[in-house]
């Protein structure tokens, strides 16, 4: 039986830099009764990713930004403790866009079921959900590894990049880390088993490093970082490397313009492509990713990591942890 009060989180302020516990505000507010065709969800888990922070700021994006001094939103999964549609019933595991609030009311049809017999539910918020989805598209559609090419991931170690290098991996790629803690290159080189992985915060000079780790250049590069470590980078692409661009993490509390070197150089010069994406560009093609992860995934082909806080109160400082490279693995609040 829900509550008669819960907590939610509200967006407080639109940060400047790195947000602070000052960016969220706690309220407590009435938990709602389901409509017709409604459910009501207590939570279980909660997803927070760097692209949220983007949401955060105002202005035109892929994706409208948070609104002030309302609930804060993304990947969750929660379970229906009140059902009025037929298509769902009390005990049902969902996961869906889920505000940040311990328990929510949701239409039946902006929620999916899932099973969890068949794996861990959270791997749903990770290997088997959006980063999964992430890496699968990005490294099968936009790198397109051949066996014995080079493959350099940037944010290595994070839910994303972890997955992006086991799958390069798996198509004969050698593979080339990049990650910014002892820890993280313990884990990418000992239980993933990266080929090579670079320190970038330990390392004063990235071209050399690279260019010792990737002696005959690099084929793709799945980049989450952008900045100096991509510009160190682009000198060494092979002629018809393909770069996917997934994230530029090392930007995203920027107050200024990001101004560094042009890549239209490099790009030319090795006939290179580069493409941005964002996993919503394959969402008619989830379950073909979704079928495969959870294949090598049984096999033993893949494995994950999750580093999991518990409590609501917890979900602001798991948040900013992501841009203080706190995490290995996927970052996910258990309820």
């Amino acid at each position: 039986m829900a509550p008669s009060a819960h907590y939610q989180i509200l967006l407080a302020e639109r940060p400047e830099g790195i947000p602070t516990r000052d960016t969220f505000h706690f309220d407590r507010v009435s938990t709602g009764s389901p409509e017709s065709g409604e459910v009501l969800l207590k939570t279980l888990y909660l997803s927070v990713d760097p692209y949220m922070r983007g949401r955060m700021n105002e202005g035109k994006s892929y994706i409208p930004p948070f609104e002030l001094h309302e609930p804060i939103a993304g990947g969750g999964i929660g379970e229906v403790v009140e059902s009025r549609s037929s298509s769902l019933k009390e005990g049902d595991i969902v996961i869906g866009n889920l505000t940040w609030e311990e328990f929510s009311v949701v239409t039946a049809d902006s929620v999916r079921k899932i099973d969890p017999s068949l794996a861990p539910v959270s791997t749903h918020l990770g290997i088997l959900g959006m980063p999964g989805l992430t890496a699968y598209f990005g490294v099968n559609d936009i790198c397109r590894p051949k066996q014995g090419e080079t493959v350099v991931v940037s944010g290595a170690a994070g839910a994303v990049g972890s997955a992006a290098g086991q799958i390069a991996k798996i198509y004969g790629a050698r593979v080339v880390g990049i990650a910014g803690t002892d820890e993280k290159v313990r884990y990418l080189k000992e239980e993933l088993h990266f080929d090579e992985v670079i320190q970038y915060t330990t390392t004063e000079d990235m071209k050399a490093a690279l260019e010792k780790a990737c002696p005959d250049g690099v084929d793709a590069y799945f980049d989450n970082v952008g900045g100096s470590i991509s510009e160190a980078l682009y000198p060494l692409l092979n002629k018809y490397a393909r770069i996917a661009q997934c994230g530029a993490i090392s930007t995203y509390n920027s107050t200024g313009e990001d101004v560094g070197p042009r890549v239209q150089q490099y790009l030319v010069k090795a006939s290179a492509l580069m493409q941005g994406f964002i996993v919503g560009d394959f969402s008619d093609r989830f379950q073909e990713g979704s079928e495969k992860l959870a294949e090598w995934l049984e096999q033993g082909s893949i494995t994950y990591r999750e580093n999991i806080v518990e409590g609501i109160q917890q979900t602001p400082d798991a948040f900013i942890g992501l841009f203080k490279g706190e995490n290995l693995g996927k970052q996910i609040v258990k309820l």
